[in-house]
This record gives C-alpha cells, sequence and structure tokens, in this order.
C-alpha cells in the first residue's frame, strides 16, 4: 500500500495526521509479516483507540529527541546488514553525513489496479457497516521525491520519500497556486531543499518495504519520515 494514503483515516471519511500524539491501542502481531515490528491493529473498527496527548516541540524539540533519536545509524551499510536476518531490522532513524539534493521526477497519474483495490478496501472498512459506502479515492500523487546524501562511510544514496507529510504539502500548494503544478512544487521544494537542509537539523526516519525486504534487495529501504529540529549552536544549548 503507498504510504501516501496512510495517514489516519476517520469514522467520518476524512485523514488527519497521528504523528507525535501518545496513542493506546490493542494490536497484535503480524503472522503474514516477518518484520519485528510489523503489527496491526486488534480491531480495524479502532472502537479501542485512545488519544491521549501530544509530544509538543518546547526546548526545540526535546521530548521528541528522546525517542526519535534514541538510536540513529550513520553507516548504511550496518543498518542494511541488521535488516539481515536474523535482526530483520525494518524501522530506524537515520543520521546522514551529507546531504547532496532534493530530487522530483515525473510519476504515473492513475493509481495502478491493485493498489485501488486495496484503498476502496481499507476506505469502505471506516464507513458505516450497513452501509459500506464507496467513496471517492484520494487522488495519486503525479510527483516522486528524492533525497541524495552520503553515510559516515562515504557511501552515495538515493532514497524515495514516502512520507505522507510530503504529498499534502504539495496538494496545499497546488491548492494555493490554482493548479500550477511548477508553482507547488517550487515550494516543495523550498521546503525539502531550501528549508530544512540548510535550517534544520535533518534526520530520516527510514522503513522497508515488505516486497523488497523479502527479496532481501540492496537496500529495501524507503524514507518514510523527516526528523527536522533547528540546528543547535552552543549558545542555545540548555541543561535541566
Amino acid at each position: 500500500m503507498p504510504l501516501q494514503f496512510l495517514k489516519g483515516l476517520r469514522k467520518d471519511g476524512k485523514v488527519e495526521s497521528f504523528k507525535y500524539n501518545w496513542i493506546e491501542l490493542e494490536l497484535k502481531k503480524r503472522t503474514d509479516d516477518f518484520r519485528p515490528e510489523s503489527y496491526s491493529p486488534s480491531s480495524y473498527g479502532f472502537q479501542d483507540m485512545v488519544v491521549s496527548g501530544k509530544i509538543g516541540t518546547e526546548r526545540n524539540w526535546a521530548e521528541r529527541k528522546k525517542y526519535c533519536t534514541a538510536n540513529v545509524y550513520t553507516n548504511l551499510t550496518k543498518l542494511i546488514a541488521d535488516s539481515q536476518s536474523p535482526t530483520n531490522i525494518s524501522l530506524a532513524t537515520f543520521k546522514p553525513t551529507e546531504f547532496l539534493g532534493f530530487e522530483i521526477e515525473e510519476d504515473e497519474r492513475e493509481w495502478k489496479r491493485e493498489w485501488r483495490e486495496q484503498i476502496n478496501q481499507l476506505q469502505m472498512t471506516f464507513g458505516d457497516e450497513d452501509k459500506k459506502e464507496q467513496r471517492e479515492l484520494i487522488p495519486k500523487l503525479p510527483y516522486k521525491f528524492y533525497y541524495k546524501f552520503k553515510d559516515e562511510a562515504g557511501t552515495v544514496s538515493r532514497l524515495m520519500i514516502e512520507d505522507w507529510e510530503i504529498g499534502a504539502l504539495f496538494w496545499n500548494c497546488l491548492k494555493a497556486a490554482e493548479g500550477d503544478e511548477a508553482i507547488a512544487l517550487k515550494k516543495v521544494r523550498e521546503k525539502y531543499e531550501k528549508e530544512f537542509l540548510n535550517e534544520k537539523d535533518l534526520y530520516l526516519f527510514l522503513g522497508t518495504t515488505r516486497e523488497w525486504h523479502m527479496r532481501r534487495g540492496k537496500n529495501p529501504f524507503v524514507i518514510i519520515g523527516v526528523f527536522y529540529p533547528k540546528i543547535e549552536t552552543q549558545t542555545e544549548l540548555t541543561f535541566d
């Protein structure tokens, strides 16, 4: 399933982000997925889900850093080795030594048939159980976005950004630009290239796709999120 779709579905059919929220939810280990971090909700009705608060951005994301940067990889070869059996790591925080650029490529504008069927099925799960209404599909992103970077060993990688936030940014910019894709892409580039690479202490959340992890691909990881507190100078550091 394309990650750009999986934000957070509500029963009214709208989407919202639960990023950096504390969520209580009964889970069960996936029996059809060997990855250790792979779990599913016990009930896709989500009746038992409790959202109990948000982790804020105070003191330059200090509380978020406790969780998101507790274990950071800086060597991609080491991370890929850890993704092999028996550890099979499929989620990680990664800190490139140097970012080499942000790239945009055109992509297909329509969902593949199998993805369309999966999305329809998932959307119906959150509707009225008696009506099982069919909702309009969310539009497919017509572009792919990538970061190119070096790790501590000098290895150069180019990974696709499969984060729903970059998709939401594109659609919001497109709406503001009254449908002008060139203007929307310029705004996306300004944020992910100019702002993030020049003004933020940027980390990448990496995750594997099940298909390529099972195939033991050369590099099964994609970028599933970015972590972007401000760059701190020595004078900005505070101590408890």
